[in-house]
């Protein structure tokens, strides 16, 4: 079996033309996985088509494309599109995303996530593998594909909570997990893999990608604040927020939910325990940050997906500190 190692592209400070050189170098290094995410800044599809152009060996993924944003037929096309420039090299990452990105910034409605994307699972599945697909509960009436790509592409879910860990286990063919420590994959994967179990599928057989979020090496004063940053910024938001209180951290993040909430972001900030940070992101010197990589495996990920938080505000810096980290992270 392939040990998998990953990495989060495109790189803040450097264009997408020139990523070229990035995927040769990663290559090299030893990556086998290069994910996209879906923000504010470039969509999942796009970096994933440069790099079926640029890249030889990397397999390529999406984590995630939202199951809202995208009609389910356009999101099927993409999809093949994709698995035909990059034959066995693609997987699809989907998701339900969040209430901000779909609602606040597409202007569509953020309802019933777990049904839309059971059903969107299903839909795929169907279109690509070549069927004519109807849906009632996604408006879809005899959509097919006529372009169908010569391999379907897995099917990754990315889950947070009980109910859709267990439907990423029972109908996907992985799981993407995110913030999240070490000493949370047993639990977190284990709902998965027991819902495998249940539908009848081999739940060694699934998948566990996890984006780990890594913060390049500076002075601790630095890295203290990306941290925070980066924390509260994701931890606020009500998905995270739920996620984090059923992992058990919610007295720990209490002060910085109630600092946030009166509008005292600097409060805020200081409110997150040293313990958080410890736990959430991968920092310090190459050996420990190898340590705690290594720690997600032990604990059940399959692939690390690793996402640099460069300590600057300089696009240069920022490039040359994720490039550095990505050599001495690197695998092999």
């Amino acid at each position: 079996m392939v040990t998998r190692s990953g990495f989060t592209f495109p790189f803040n400070g450097i264009p997408l033309s020139a990523h070229r050189e990035l995927f040769g170098r990663a290559e090299e290094y030893g990556y086998t996985d290069a994910w996209t995410s879906e923000v504010d800044g470039a969509d999942a599809f796009t970096p994933v088509t440069l790099a079926a152009a640029w890249s030889t060996q990397l397999r390529l993924g999406t984590a995630i494309a939202s199951v809202f944003t995208r009609g389910p037929a356009l999101l099927a096309m993409t999809a093949a599109a994709v698995a035909d420039a990059a034959p066995g090299r693609f997987c699809l990452g989907i998701g339900a995303s969040s209430h901000a990105i779909v609602e606040q910034w597409n202007g569509m409605k953020f309802s019933r996530p777990l049904e839309r994307v059971r059903e969107v699972v299903a839909f795929l599945r169907g279109a690509l593998a070549g069927e004519k697909v109807s849906n009632e509960l996604l408006g879809v009436q005899g959509f097919r594909l006529s372009r169908r790509p010569p391999q379907p592409p897995p099917i990754f879910i990315a889950a947070l909570r009980q109910r859709m860990l267990a439907l990423a286990g029972s109908v996907g063919d992985g799981v993407i997990l995110n913030w999240l420590a070490p000493s949370d994959v047993p639990r977190v994967a284990g709902i998965a893999r027991d819902a495998a179990a249940a539908a009848g599928r081999d739940p060694g057989a699934l998948e566990i990608a996890c984006r780990i979020f890594v913060v390049p090496q500076a002075d601790d004063a630095t890295r203290q604040i990306v941290a925070r940053r980066a924390i509260a910024g994701y931890l606020t938001t009500p998905v995270y927020s739920a996620f984090h209180q059923w992992l058990g951290r919610g007295a720990l993040l209490r002060p910085m939910m109630e600092a946030w909430q009166a509008g005292d972001r600097k409060a805020a900030l200081e409110a997150i325990p040293d313990k958080v940070i410890d736990d959430l992101l991968v920092m310090g010197d190459r050996r420990a940050c190898l340590e705690k990589i290594e720690a997600y495996r032990k604990n059940g990920v399959t692939l690390p997906v690793l996402a640099f938080l460069p300590a600057s505000t300089d696009s240069r810096e920022q490039a040359a500190q994720s490039l550095a980290t990505l050599k001495e992270l690197a695998p092999s």
